[in-house]
């Protein structure tokens, strides 16, 4: 007989997303993960299996409530690219105040090559990403918002290095305002439209 969760399946990988996204994934360890969530290492294996399998549950809590999240705050279709232009703007003020970072760029810089980690956590939060962007670039071109010229797929890629580059650059705390410039002169660029030159 299998026996029922008696936690807050949410609250649990909230706790568990926000301890790997302070401290990675090799600095994290299973009395860590028992503070943060509240569960037992005995409750942590029965459930996740491993360190691997509760990351990977976090991971895809992360891309749920937090990056699903933004998404639909800042860059709902019909905002077009002025909502990804905003996307890109609220990475400057995380919502905790903190400066932990993505947990999607924290994780492709810790797991490199770890191809067994990346293909189920990293490159599902990148295709989420790069979807989104060919979507917005599209339609923009497709309504003559978008400068012309540029192919909505390579566009999405310059974007997603840029989107990945500024959440780098706020973990190292660099200067927000210069990050600011930078995002703000790449979507004049997109929506500098020559239909009329």
């Amino acid at each position: 007989m299998v026996r029922s969760r008696s936690y807050d399946e949410a609250e649990v990988l909230a706790g568990a997303m926000h301890v790997f996204r302070r401290n990675g994934y090799s600095g994290v360890s299973i009395p860590e993960l028992e503070a943060a969530t509240g569960l037992s290492s005995g409750s942590i294996y029965n459930s996740f299996g491993d360190k691997r399998g509760i990351f990977l549950a976090a991971f895809e809590h992360y891309l749920q409530a937090v990056l699903d999240r933004r998404i639909s705050e800042f860059a709902r279709p019909e905002r077009g690219l002025s909502g990804l232009r905003q996307l890109f703007l609220s990475l400057l003020r995380e919502p905790d105040g903190g400066t932990f970072g993505c947990l999607i760029t924290n994780s492709a810089i810790e797991f490199g090559s770890d191809r067994s980690i990346l293909e189920h956590s990293v490159h599902k939060g990148f295709g989420i990403l790069e979807r989104l962007f060919v979507d917005r670039l599209s339609t923009a071109k497709s309504s003559g918002a978008l400068r012309n010229g540029i192919d909505p797929r390579a566009g999405a890629v310059k974007l997603l290095a840029l989107y990945q580059g500024v959440l780098v650059l706020i973990r190292s705390g660099y200067d927000l305002k210069a990050i600011r410039r930078a995002i703000n002169l790449e979507f004049d660029v997109l929506e500098e439209n020559s239909n009329d030159a």
